[in-house]
């Protein structure tokens, strides 16, 4: 074990190694609640997200703990899980012609693994770009939480009001909102997982959750899914094809750069290996795909077992069983994902987290503001992920070349910029 990993000569142990497994998958094991809990609003059936996100994660992880042998642990990511609903309602398109744009950003991004594309695609998006995504997701899945909690509600004259705070639900989601953020101000290991299961315990006093089918059974049979890929061309969701690859490629980038670099393990700015390491999240999304789930990504939660000493893939190891284990306990998570007040808290405070990119844009210069604004603003109002990343690739090199600055942009933004405009315009 100690030869495999190179546990020795990462400086750390089996011990060390099992701890930040332990303390990796606490801190990320909430998704295997707030996934299935958010994609059957799009009316995929419970067990089939819930088992997706299992072979999803556990695919990943155990690619990077094997092969790649980093403490980067995989699971399908945040934000695409919503903006996979939003397209289901918003688009009307089935949730099988949904997968299908699923399966195929996995299958060019693995493709792209092994290509210089993927380094190429990622220099040319400008920093502008790539933290006004990741920020509008963060507040459209925080907009998700408070709508699901009915902290917010539709409204004919704003749009948008303040919810009834006097309903049971609304309640139970604001005592575990409070609850969650304490948990997180005091820097406590699995957070948001400790507040979303106090949070149950609630709701199960008070009524509010119903646990009818007990706590542990025999795992759901695995079933490979009846996606659509021929709606994805019929019905023209190209752009939705980009926004699940885009997201994907310079989030897990982003992650697995922050987190190797926090161990210590990046060899002059470079991360060796990795090819093997962005496999694991390509392959784990196609997979995931086929199964029920929406895009898998490396998670910034690992740095929680690097912070405890993770240092190999032992670490990512113990995550992929721990992961295993969940499967044993689907009814108990079935009828906590059931409870939106559950995982409304998480939601919110996940968008909170999003938002600290925010901090690298010159707010003072229009031509790198604007488009960061209009895609922030954007994506939570017209409850799409691919229009705000439109209007931001189409923004940024306009008023880059008005304001004289047009060398700066990368030729490939032009390209997009020309894309979305035929997307938007004709298609």
């Amino acid at each position: 074990m100690n030869e495999f990993f190179k546990l020795h000569e990462r400086g750390t142990d089996v011990r060390t190694e099992l701890i930040a497994g332990l303390t990796t998958f606490l801190t990320m094991a909430y998704i295997v609640i707030v996934n299935p809990a958010i994609l059957s609003a799009a009316g995929v059936p419970f067990n089939q997200v819930f088992i997706a996100t299992v072979i999803s994660a556990v695919i990943g992880t155990l690619i990077m703990a094997l092969w790649a042998n980093y403490p980067i642990a995989i699971a399908p990511g945040m934000g695409m899980n919503a903006y996979f609903v939003s397209v289901v309602f918003t688009e009307g398109v089935t949730y099988q012609a949904v997968f299908g744009t699923v399966f195929f950003a996995g299958v060019i991004f693995l493709l792209l693994t092994f290509t210089s594309l993927r380094e190429t695609l990622i220099r040319s998006i400008p920093t502008p770009l790539k933290v006004g995504v990741a920020s509008g997701i963060g507040l459209f899945i925080a907009s998700l939480g408070l709508k699901m909690s009915g902290i917010v509600v539709a409204d004919e004259g704003t749009l948008v009001a303040f919810g009834d705070i006097k309903s049971p639900v609304t309640i139970l989601t604001v005592v575990g909102l409070l609850l969650t953020l304490i948990l997180v101000a005091r820097n406590v290991k699995g957070a948001l997982f400790i507040g979303m299961l106090v949070t149950a315990i609630i709701g199960y006093v008070t009524g509010l959750l119903h646990i009818d089918n007990g706590v542990v059974s025999t795992p759901p049979s695995p079933v490979f899914f009846d996606i659509d890929l021929g709606g994805v061309f019929s019905q023209s969701l190209y752009s939705v094809v980009f926004a699940f690859l885009l997201v994907t490629l310079f989030d897990t980038t982003g992650t697995m750069i922050g987190v190797a670099e926090q161990a210590g393990l990046m060899k002059n700015g470079e991360l060796p290996g990795a090819k093997k390491a962005l496999m694991a999240d390509a392959v784990a999304t196609t997979v995931g795909a086929t199964f029920g789930s929406t895009p898998s990504s490396a998670y910034i939660e690992s740095s929680s077992g690097v912070q405890v000493g993770g240092r190999t893939g032992l670490t990512t190891l113990v995550v992929a069983v721990l992961f295993m284990l969940t499967l044993f306990f689907s009814p108990i998570i079935e009828s906590i994902s059931a409870l939106s007040a559950i995982t409304a808290p998480a939601l919110i405070i996940v968008g909170s987290f999003m938002m600290t990119g925010l901090a690298k844009v010159n707010w003072s210069r229009f031509d790198d503001a604007f488009p960061t604004f209009i895609i922030v603003l954007t994506m939570p109002f017209t409850a799409s992920i691919a229009t705000g990343i439109a209007l931001g690739f189409i923004t940024y090199p306009l008023l880059k070349l008005v304001a004289g600055r047009g060398k700066e942009v990368h030729p490939l933004i032009y390209v997009f910029a020309v894309l979305f405009i035929i997307q938007i315009g004709f298609l």
